[in-house]
């Protein structure tokens, strides 16, 4: 399984694990591409992979081994808790990341690791929300009914 979304980096993250919560972590890997867009301003001359970078495959790969998935679910990035780079990380790094998840409060956790050959790059923990569709427009349109009458249909 492979994951690719829009976003600022160009490839994408292959799961090599899904690992099984509890016993052992989901672990997936990014090869970070000497082509990637972000390396002809990150810096020219001595190409680093912005952090921000290193977040969004580690987030492309923690919803692609996201262990609770429920029917009709929409689960959404809510909340980068921590982030803490460790090294950096240069065109042609293999990157592969490791997830442990939790829940607690609706809200499902992973703590993410992310090395590199050297050795550990970064770790970052991340809290996904379920935005199923249903949800999602009652919301709307309870914000969009605010301010009006009692009689506005």
């Amino acid at each position: 399984m492979t994951a690719a979304a829009c976003g600022p980096v160009d490839g994408t993250v292959e799961v090599v694990d899904p690992g099984v919560p509890g016993e052992r972590p989901a672990r997936c890997v990014a090869v970070v591409g000497a082509s990637e867009k972000v390396f002809a301003g990150h810096f020219p001359g001595f190409a680093i992979f912005p952090g921000v970078c290193v977040v969004e495959y580690v987030q492309r790969g923690a919803l692609a081994t996201l262990p609770e998935r429920e029917p009709g679910g929409r689960w959404v990035l809510a909340a980068v808790e921590s982030s803490r780079f460790l090294s950096p990380v240069y065109p042609g790094d293999e990157l592969t990341s490791e997830y442990v998840w939790s829940r607690k409060d609706g809200a499902v956790r992973c703590r993410a690791s992310a090395a590199t050959g050297r050795g550990p790059a970064a770790q970052i923990r991340l809290r996904f929300e379920n935005r199923d569709a249903r949800g999602a427009e009652a919301g709307a349109g309870e914000r969009s009914d605010q301010g009006r009458g009692a009689d506005a249909g």
